[in-house]
C-alpha cells in the first residue's frame, strides 16, 4: 500500500507541476516532469514526443537528461514513420502502454539509440498520449532491462493523460493567438499582428536600426469584385499574399491591413544581405504586384498598386504616426493614377496638419451637440427577445455627414479627448435608457457602453459613471461597460482596481472583441468580469471555417469555466446563429437581427413585442 500511496503522490506532484502552464512555460514544465519521472522510477532517461500527422513523423518535444553531445542532425529529433525502425513504427498508432525490451529484431532501433545517446542496450516503457487517436507518447529508457508493475503503468497512463490535456489546451490557446494576429483569408499578419511587430521594432533601445514601412493600396480591386464577384477578389488577394511572401525578405512582416490594403514592415539593412533602399524594395514589390495574374472565369486578371513608403527610427517615432505617414504617401501615389510609389516627405506631412482641424472640430462637436448615439439590439437566439442594446457613437459632421466612430475615436484617444467623449456617451446612453424605463416600466434589458483604455484609466472615470447613474436614475445593474483586451493589459493593477470599484457600484463588465488578443486569458481569473463578447472575426465564417468553430468552442468553454455570460458579435447568417447555439452561446447581435439604429427606432423596437429571430 505504501508503494501505491507513493505513486498517488507522484501523480499529484506531476499535476501540480503542469497546472497553469502556458505556451511560454510548457517546455520547461515538460522537462521538469520528465526529470521527476526519471528520478522516481530509477531509469536513465525520459522523453516526450508528439506526432506530426501532416508529415507522418514523430518529433522530440522534451527530454531529461539533456544530451549535450547529441549528433547533428539528431537521429532522435525527427523520425519519419515511413523510414522508421520497427520500434518507432510500432508507436505511430499505439493506444495502450507497451514495454520494448532488447531483441535481435530491433537492432536498427538499438543502433539509432546508441548513435544518439551512447546507450548500447536499453529497454523502454512507452505510454501513448491519446486524444481519440495517438498524438504522441511518453517514453522512459533504462540501460539494460526493468520490470514494470501494473500500478506503475497505471500511474504513467494518468500522467500521459495530463500531458495530453496540457497539449490540447496549449494548441487551443495558440489557435487563439494565431487567429488574433493573422488574417483569416490570406494567412498574413493582420492589423494587430503588424502593429505589435512594428511596436517591437520601434521600441527604444532596439539595435536593428531604421525601420521601413510600406503601405500598399490595390488599384481598382472594387471593379474586379463588382464584375466577377467577391469570391474572385478573395482569390486575387490570396494570390497576392503569396507574391508578397515570395518577393520580400524572410525578416519582413507582411500583413493585410484590411480590405485591399497591405502593410509591410522591414529592416532596410537586412534585405538580401545587403543595403537596399526602401524605395527600391517598393519598386520591386510594385513590379511583382503588376505581374501577379489570377485565372478567373477564363480570364487572366491582374491589378496594380499604389505604395507609400516611410522610414521610422526606434525610440523616436510612434507606430500610429508611422503607419499614418505611409498611408498618406500611398494616397499621394494613388492620386497620381496608381501603379506608383511615393515617399513620405514634408509636403505630405503638411497635409497631415489637416488632422488638427478634425481634432478641433471634434472638441466643438462634443460641446455643440453634433454627436448622436445609435443603438444595436442584442437578442436571445432561442426566442428573438431583445436582452440588451449597445450604444454606439456617431458624429453628425457639418460638412462630412454622419461619421462612424472609426473616423474620430483614434483622434480622441491621441488628443486627450477620450474622457470628455466617453463622459458624453455614458451620460447620453443612460439618459435615453432612463426615458425608456419611465415610458416602459416593464423594460428589462441592459444598456451596453464601450469604454476605451484611456477612459478606463482616467482618475475621474468611476465618479463619472456614478454621477451619470444618479442623474438618470438608472439602476447600476442595468449598465454594462465593455472594455477591450488592450484595456486589460495596459495597466493590469489599475484596471483591476477600477473594475472592482465599478462592480461595487453594481455595474457589470464585459470584455469586448474577445479572442482578438491573447493576454486576457491570463487575467480572467483575477479581473472582475461578467461577460465575454466573441469578436465578429470568428463569427463571420463560423458556418464554414473549422478553425473559427474550434476557437468559438474554446471561448465558450472558457466562459463556462469562469461562469461568464457569452455574447457573439457580427452575426449575419442563420448558419452562424445555429453554430452559436450548438456551442451554448445563446445571445448575439449583428445585421441578421438589426443594424445600429437611431434612438427613436430602437425605442419603437422596445415598445413592441418584437422578436428579432433573423429568419
Amino acid at each position: 500500500m505504501g508503494r501505491i500511496r507513493s505513486l498517488d503522490a507522484l501523480v499529484t506532484d506531476v499535476a501540480s507541476q503542469l497546472m497553469g502552464v502556458d505556451a511560454a512555460s510548457v517546455l520547461t514544465a515538460y522537462t521538469r516532469v520528465l526529470r521527476t519521472l526519471v528520478e522516481y522510477f530509477g531509469v536513465d532517461a525520459g522523453y516526450l514526443r508528439h506526432t506530426d500527422y501532416d508529415h507522418r513523423s514523430t518529433v522530440m518535444i522534451a527530454e531529461w537528461p539533456a544530451r549535450p553531445d547529441a549528433p547533428d542532425p539528431d537521429p532522435l529529433g525527427v523520425v519519419y514513420f515511413a523510414d522508421a525502425d520497427p520500434v518507432f513504427a510500432a508507436c505511430e498508432h499505439l493506444l495502450l502502454p507497451k514495454v520494448f525490451r532488447p531483441r535481435p529484431d530491433e537492432e536498427e532501433y538499438r543502433r539509432r539509440v546508441e548513435a544518439a545517446s551512447g546507450y548500447a542496450v536499453t529497454s523502454m516503457s512507452v505510454v501513448p498520449l491519446v486524444q481519440g487517436k495517438s498524438i504522441g507518447w511518453v517514453g522512459l529508457i533504462k540501460s539494460g532491462d526493468r520490470d514494470w508493475s501494473d500500478q506503475e503503468t497505471n500511474a504513467l497512463v494518468a500522467i500521459a493523460s495530463m500531458f495530453t490535456q496540457v497539449h490540447a489546451r496549449i494548441v487551443a490557446e495558440e489557435s487563439l493567438r494565431t487567429a488574433a494576429e493573422h488574417d483569416a483569408l490570406t494567412g498574413l499578419s493582420n492589423r494587430r499582428g503588424v502593429t505589435d511587430d512594428l511596436e517591437r521594432r520601434l521600441r527604444d533601445g532596439q539595435s536593428g536600426g531604421p525601420v521601413a514601412v510600406l503601405f500598399l493600396d490595390l488599384d481598382r480591386l472594387k471593379a474586379l469584385n463588382d464584375f466577377y464577384g467577391h469570391t474572385a477578389g478573395d482569390a486575387y488577394l490570396c494570390a497576392l499574399a503569396d507574391t508578397l511572401r515570395a518577393v520580400l525578405d524572410s525578416d519582413a512582416t507582411v500583413s493585410r491591413w484590411g480590405g485591399d490594403e497591405f502593410v509591410v514592415v522591414l529592416q532596410p539593412s537586412a534585405i538580401d544581405g545587403k543595403t537596399v533602399s526602401p524605395y527600391d524594395v517598393a519598386l520591386r514589390v510594385l513590379e511583382a504586384v503588376a505581374t501577379t495574374k489570377v485565372l478567373i472565369a477564363g480570364d487572366a486578371i491582374n491589378r496594380t498598386a499604389s505604395i507609400g513608403v516611410t522610414t521610422a527610427y526606434p525610440g523616436v517615432d510612434s507606430v500610429h504616426e508611422v503607419i499614418a505617414n505611409a498611408d498618406q504617401a500611398a494616397l499621394v501615389a494613388k492620386r497620381t493614377g496608381g501603379n506608383s510609389v511615393a515617399l513620405f516627405d514634408s509636403t505630405i506631412r503638411a497635409r497631415n496638419a489637416m488632422r488638427n482641424d478634425v481634432e478641433l472640430h471634434l472638441h466643438s462637436a462634443i460641446e455643440d451637440g453634433e454627436l448622436v448615439l445609435h443603438y444595436q439590439p442584442e437578442v436571445d437566439l432561442r426566442t428573438g427577445a431583445i436582452t440588451a442594446v449597445e450604444a454606439l457613437v456617431r458624429w453628425q459632421h457639418p460638412s462630412r455627414g454622419l461619421l462612424p466612430p472609426a473616423d474620430f475615436i483614434d483622434i480622441a484617444e491621441s488628443s486627450d479627448l477620450a474622457t470628455e467623449l466617453g463622459r458624453w456617451v455614458i451620460e447620453e446612453a443612460l439618459r435615453a435608457y432612463g426615458n425608456w424605463t419611465r415610458d416602459l416600466p416593464a423594460l428589462d434589458i441592459v444598456i451596453r457602453v464601450n469604454v476605451s483604455p484611456a477612459q478606463l484609466l482616467a482618475t475621474e472615470f468611476v465618479e463619472i459613471v456614478s454621477r451619470a447613474l444618479q442623474t438618470s436614475s438608472v439602476r447600476p445593474t442595468r449598465l454594462c461597460l465593455e472594455i477591450t483586451e488592450n484595456a486589460v493589459v495596459q495597466d493590469t493593477g489599475q484596471t483591476a482596481k477600477v473594475l472592482t470599484m465599478l462592480r461595487e457600484l453594481g455595474v457589470s463588465i464585459a470584455i469586448d472583441d474577445f479572442g482578438t488578443g491573447f493576454s486576457s486569458l491570463a487575467h480572467l481569473k483575477i479581473l472582475p468580469v461578467d461577460a465575454l463578447k466573441i469578436d465578429r472575426e470568428f463569427v463571420e465564417h463560423l458556418d464554414s471555417d473549422h478553425s473559427d468553430q474550434a476557437i468559438v468552442r474554446s471561448i465558450a468553454s472558457l466562459a463556462k469555466a469562469f461562469e461568464l455570460d457569452l455574447i457573439a458579435e457580427g452575426v449575419e447568417t442563420i448558419a452562424a446563429k445555429a453554430e452559436l447555439l450548438a456551442v451554448g452561446c445563446t445571445r448575439a447581435q449583428g445585421y441578421l437581427f438589426s443594424r445600429p439604429v437611431p434612438e427613436a427606432a430602437i425605442r419603437d423596437m422596445l415598445s413592441q413585442p418584437t422578436f428579432l429571430t433573423g429568419e
